[in-house]
């Protein structure tokens, strides 16, 4: 029997419930024998899984290296690159795919026969640059990053339109777009609108997302709505303050997070999502996030900020409202905006296009480079 092709799938995450990652192993482990290398226990399917201990951190700079601009030694130095780095030391694989800026040295420096795929999950350079020292001190680093070793990868993939361009403006190669869409849901479909309307949100619970103002939103509109928060406890104290106004009001509801498993049924009970993103950086400015991919798997119409790259999905397929800016106001008269019947229109759209919209059409465009890679001549 021929033996199947060897790759290695290389992430500084939580392999095991990383959702982008989760995507790639259920490609992937169908033809190559994948080896996994990543923090937390091993995700299904893998024929091994290298796992980086959890105080082996991958963003620990040396502040010292980066004043002087030793950006080599910076980066080898991290503690999960020098850990990855030394267990995969002497491994061959026929193929790597490296998830991340800071991944892709390491697979390259393995020289796997036909390259490596390099899946950029966001516009590293820019990553915090709301943050002027962070700006300063830590875009040059990974500027350098990704001049010295993520051009040397053999093809790219990343999340949105907007950060393609930017790589491509930058740095001369042109990635292929994957989005972080969801799964398709074949059984779901939309569940009839009345009043009120039922606005939902699901994901983490930051402040600089601003949820105060989508719950301000709901509470001053004129129309009948309601919102229902589904969070994750990221910062318990805004947490807090969040469950407070609910309690006070009697149109904002605020749950524990239910599991990514239970999401879609969760969600599918609910009308519109609502997602308003302020862009206090460059990757928010762009961002395309899988909730909004989420909240169409569900069948729900979307209530959105005027960000570009979501602006498109709800514009183009005809899903939602688009706010005029991201402040208070804004938001609440999006939210006027709706209608008994705008949402089941916006509902129904989100049901024809949700296959369109499928994860599986983004996996494609991996296995589509992937194929490309084997067929390339061997280094």
């Amino acid at each position: 029997m021929t033996a199947r092709p060897t790759m290695l799938i290389l992430s500084y995450s939580p392999i095991a419930r990383d959702a982008r990652l989760l995507k790639q192993l259920a490609r992937f482990t169908q033809d190559f024998d994948v080896t996994s290398c990543g923090y937390g226990p091993a995700p299904d399917g893998v024929v091994e899984h290298i796992s980086i201990p959890d105080d082996q951190r991958y963003n620990d700079l040396d502040g010292k290296l980066i004043t002087l601009k030793h950006y080599r030694k910076a980066y080898w130095r991290l503690s999960a690159v020098r850990w990855s780095r030394e267990h995969l030391r002497g491994r061959r694989f026929d193929v790597a795919i490296a998830n991340d800026v800071e991944a892709v040295p390491v697979a390259v420096k393995l020289k796997p026969r036909h390259g490596v795929l390099a899946d950029l999950h966001e516009y590293s350079p820019r990553l915090h640059d709301d943050h002027e020292l962070w700006f300063q001190r830590i875009t040059p680093w990974f500027e350098w990053v990704v001049r010295k070793y993520v051009t040397r990868a053999w093809s790219w993939s990343t999340v949105s339109r907007g950060i393609v361009d930017e790589y491509e403006r930058n740095f001369g190669f042109r990635a292929e777009l994957v989005t972080n869409a969801a799964p398709y849901q074949p059984d779901a479909a939309p569940t009839p609108v009345a009043e009120p309307i039922r606005l939902v949100h699901s994901g983490a619970c930051l402040r600089n997302r601003n949820l105060h103002v989508m719950a301000e939103a709901v509470e001053q509109a004129a129309n009948d709505v309601t919102l229902d928060f589904y969070l994750t406890a990221n910062d318990p104290p805004y947490l807090e303050e969040l469950k407070e106004f609910a309690a006070s009001s009697t149109r904002v509801t605020v749950h524990d997070p239910v599991p990514y498993a239970q999401l879609a049924d969760t969600l599918n009970g609910y009308d519109v999502g609502i997602h308003v993103l302020p862009p206090i950086n460059f990757n928010n400015k762009l961002a395309l996030p899988n909730k909004l991919f989420d909240y169409v798997q569900a069948r729900l119409g979307v209530v959105i900020g005027p960000s570009p790259e979501m602006a498109y999905y709800a514009e183009h397929y005809g899903v939602g409202e688009v706010a005029d800016d991201f402040t208070l106001e804004a938001t609440r008269e999006a939210i006027e905006r709706l209608s008994v019947a705008s949402v089941t229109a916006f509902k129904a759209n989100s049901h024809a296009h949700a296959e369109e919209l499928g994860a599986d059409r983004q996996v494609d465009v991996w296995a589509r480079l992937v194929e490309r890679q084997m067929s390339r001549k061997r280094r």
